[in-house]
């Protein structure tokens, strides 16, 4: 109640966000982008840098030749990128807006169609669904936000240089299980791989180094948060989560861009796709969601981009310009969590340099306190031995009683999931029972003394390949093979 308050008076307090501009400029470094943000008298200016090395030099150099200003983008003839970059502004601008929640958000630096404006009502209230919820927050999809684009002429979408590395993936990687199956599967199957980090930390430049790419071959993009938004959360003003998977995905289209690699291998699960509230829209996963994943290429079509459509193996039509073979996917989506787990046992020398934890990404450990190293555990469990996961962990997860709320959460025995990028209740659950019925046979550890027990089929299932995605068959032939290969070994 006490921060549906202070929403209205926000929102009273702050009528209006504006997006005035963006900018880039090509420097020693790299690809330096920021963006201009105003609502009141408070000012934000987030920047990024993508970096030089790994980038197409010739679209680098054409960039500097071009612009006549190169702080001012939209001087440049190469007005493809001149849209990406606006859209970076128009997906970074809601880390800013949800800190008062202004009813008006006025676009003053980029045209929008009407499908373009629904397309960002529709991911920006999809991804506050957490934010909404557990700030308390009454609202509707049409009221949340009126977005008005007020420039007078739309940038174009020509684009000279691409497509110079055609069979090439980049793979985001983050750190977890998931990117490293991805990078492990499209590698051994032959596949050229450059790794892309956003903000390198420990585990991420650990997984990379395993799999064989020192970080002078990893394609990084550096993002900042402007101070000034820190110290409108210390001083009270709203808070929450964002959906920063989303960020990822425009920030790895302008990447795809200027690398001249086109396929963008994302490594979300079929798990994603479950609401974290039951009976309700509100998931923490949205922007990992197949249907994100979708309206996501169905945007870039509209902007003038061309997408391949893997399933059909043939280019979907163009609204304007035909662009490249720009091609985002996830490519796990056919996959649940328990599976990509199975995979992920196989891979050792990852086990002990992977991290999930948010709670303690910032040391680079298990913080062994939250639902999601809970999860990652319990995930695991079926797969690798009692012994070797403790080390893994530090503890035995499953023996610690003051979990049991996460325990819960993960089980479906409360009203919510946890709010952390964790899988669906029955998968929890059937790897509960494998583990119960692999290493537990006589004594329990203790969350789990009393639990049931559950009578599926623990090899059809995880057999299963999931007829979803946005895979060509090729890859999802590899996919199939790996999960065929594992399952023996495994169960």
């Amino acid at each position: 109640m006490k921060n549906e308050i202070l929403y209205r008076e926000l929102r009273e307090q702050y009528p209006e966000f504006v997006y005035e501009d963006y900018h880039y400029e090509v420097t020693e470094a790299g690809l330096k982008v920021w963006f201009d943000f105003k609502m009141g008298d408070v000012e934000f200016h987030p920047e990024a840098l993508i970096e030089r090395k790994c980038l197409n030099s010739s679209m680098l150099e054409c960039l500097s030749a071009d612009a006549s200003n190169t702080q001012a983008i939209k001087q440049s003839g190469n007005q493809a990128i001149d849209r990406m970059v606006f859209d970076i502004g128009m997906i970074e601008l809601i880390s800013y807006w949800k800190c008062a929640c202004p009813p008006t958000v006025k676009v003053e630096c980029g045209v929008l169609t009407d499908e373009q404006v629904a397309f960002w009502k529709k991911l920006y209230w999809n991804g506050l669904g957490e934010f909404f919820y557990t700030n308390g927050i009454s609202e509707t999809p049409e009221a949340f936000m009126k977005v008005k684009s007020e420039a007078t002429q739309s940038t174009g979408a020509h684009l000279s240089t691409f497509n110079s590395q055609l069979s090439t993936y980049l793979v985001p990687i983050g750190g977890g299980k998931d990117s490293v199956v991805t990078l492990e599967l499209l590698r051994r199957a032959g596949k050229k791989i450059r790794p892309l980090i956003m903000n390198p930390r420990g585990a991420t430049k650990e997984c990379a180094r395993v799999a064989g790419f020192p970080m002078e071959e990893v394609l990084v993009i550096r993002r900042k948060i402007d101070p000034t938004l820190l110290e409108l959360n210390a001083k009270g003003y709203l808070n929450g989560h964002t959906p920063f998977s989303a960020m990822l995905a425009f920030y790895t289209r302008l990447a795809s861009a200027l690398s001249g690699i086109p396929n963008v291998a994302l490594s979300n699960e079929n798990s994603a796709n479950e609401s974290t509230v039951k009976g309700s829209y509100v998931n923490h996963q949205y922007s990992k969601s197949l249907e994100f994943e979708d309206d996501f290429r169905r945007y870039v079509v509209g902007s003038g981009e061309c997408v391949v459509d893997s399933t059909q193996a043939q280019m979907l039509p163009t609204v304007h310009y035909p662009l490249s073979t720009y091609n985002y996917f996830s490519f796990l989506r056919p996959l649940s969590e328990l599976q990509i787990a199975m995979l992920f046992s196989r891979f050792t020398d990852y086990h002990d340099v992977f991290r999930s934890c948010n709670a303690g990404s910032k040391e680079d450990i298990w913080c062994g306190h939250c639902a999601k190293c809970l999860f990652a555990y319990i995930i695991l469990s079926p797969f690798i031995e009692p012994a070797r996961l403790n080390q893994i962990f530090g503890k035995s997860m499953l023996d610690d009683m003051t979990m049991e709320l996460e325990f819960k959460q993960l089980i479906g025995e409360a009203e919510t999931k946890p709010f952390e990028c964790v899988g669906t209740v029955s998968e929890v659950r059937l790897a509960l029972s494998m583990t119960l019925k692999r290493w537990y046979q006589e004594e329990r550890p203790a969350l789990l003394r009393g639990y049931r027990i559950e009578s599926i089929d623990a090899i059809d299932t995880i057999e299963a390949i999931a007829p979803i995605g946005n895979l060509t068959e090729e890859e999802r032939q590899i996919l199939t093979q790996a999960i065929r290969q594992s399952v023996n070994q495994a169960i």
